[in-house]
C-alpha cells in the first residue's frame, strides 16, 4: 500500500485483524518493513500490523534526501492519522528504537506501549559521527555496495552467517537496492539525533526491552540502563543473537514479544 505522507510516497503493510490493537513495526537503518516477516505472519493472526517503510527506504521515496528524526517521527505520525489510528504499540529496532523513543516524547498520547529492541537513547558521540561522514564519502563515490558488507558483519553475530545465511542474504540484497540518497539521508540523520535519555523517567506506558546478548552497538549493559530508568519496564537478554535479534533468534524474540503484548497492551 502507499499513501502521500508530508510529500513524499510512502509504502506501508497493513495487514491482519482490523478490530485488533494496532502495531507499528519501524525497521533499522537501511532495512525495510521486510525485515518483520517472521513477526508479521505471527502478530497478523491477533492484531492489526502496519509496517512503514520510512522515507529513503525500501519502496518509500526519499524525497530531498535531507532527514532529520522528526521527519521520521511525523511520517508515522501522518501514516497513523491516514489509517484512523489513534494509538498504537510502537516497536522499533536498532534506528527504528530510537525512532520510537523520539515518537513517545513528542507524542505520547499516540501511543498505548514500547517495543525497544536494540537501540540507544544516546545521541552520536563524535567518533560514530565521523564513522558516518566516513561511510557517507564512501556510499557517495562507490555506492551502497562498500557499505553493505561491513554493517553487516557489525550488526550480525557471526555464528549468524552460518545458521541465517539467507536472512543476511536478502538483509544485503535490501541495502544494496536502497538508493544512495536514502542511505546517507539515514545516517545524516543518525549523526544529528538528539539524546532522549532524559526523557526515559517520563514514559508511563507499557515498556519492553530486547537486546541479543552479542550485541557490540548497543550491548546489554547499556539497555539494561534505560530499562533502569523506565518505570515499569521488562527487560530481556536475547541468547545468540547480536543486534538484529528478530532475525537471529526468531522464537525467542517472538515469545517474549507476544508475552508483552497479550499481557500489557
Amino acid at each position: 500500500m502507499e499513501a502521500m505522507i508530508n510529500g513524499i510516497r510512502l509504502h506501508y503493510l497493513d495487514i491482519g485483524k482490523p478490530d485488533g490493537v494496532p502495531v507499528m513495526l519501524v525497521h533499522g537503518m537501511t532495512f525495510d518493513h521486510t525485515m518483520w516477516h517472521p513477526q508479521i505472519e505471527i502478530l497478523k493472526q491477533q492484531y492489526r500490523v502496519v509496517a512503514p517503510d520510512l522515507r529513503g527506504h525500501g519502496r518509500s521515496e526519499a524525497g530531498d534526501g535531507q532527514f532529520t528524526y522528526r521527519h521520521f517521527v511525523d511520517d508515522l505520525v501522518a501514516l497513523l492519522d491516514h489509517l484512523g489510528i489513534e494509538k498504537v504499540v510502537l516497536c522499533g529496532l536498532s534506528m527504528g528504537g530510537a525512532i520510537s523513543l523520539r515518537t513517545v516524547e513528542l507524542h505520547p498520547e499516540r501511543i498505548r506501549a514500547l517495543i525497544l529492541c536494540d537501540t540507544t537513547c544516546h545521541s552520536d558521540t563524535n567518533e560514530a559521527r565521523y564513522r558516518r561522514e566516513n561511510a557517507i564519502l564512501a556510499i557517495k563515490k562507490d555506492g551502497p555496495a562498500v557499505f553493505a558488507d561491513p554493517f553487516l558483519q557489525t550488526v550480525f553475530a557471526p555464528r549468524s552467517f552460518e545458521i541465517h545465511a539467507e536472512k543476511i542474504d536478502r538483509i544485503r540484497k535490501t541495502i544494496l537496492s536502497t538508493s544512495p540518497l536514502g542511505i546517507c539521508g539515514a545516517l545524516l540523520a543518525q549523526a544529528a539525533r538528539s539524546d532522549t535519555c532524559g526523557t526515559l523517567g517520563k514514559i508511563s506506558v507499557p515498556v519492553l526491552i530486547l537486546v541479543g546478548s552479542e550485541d557490540t552497538l548497543t550491548p546489554p549493559g547499556v539497555m539494561r540502563a534505560m530499562h533502569e530508568h523506565i518505570p515499569g519496564s521488562e527487560f530481556h537478554v536475547i541468547s545468540g543473537a547480536a543486534h538484529v535479534t528478530n532475525l537471529e533468534n526468531t522464537e525467542e524474540f517472538n515469545r517474549y514479544m507476544l508475552e508483552f503484548l497479550d499481557n500489557r497492551a
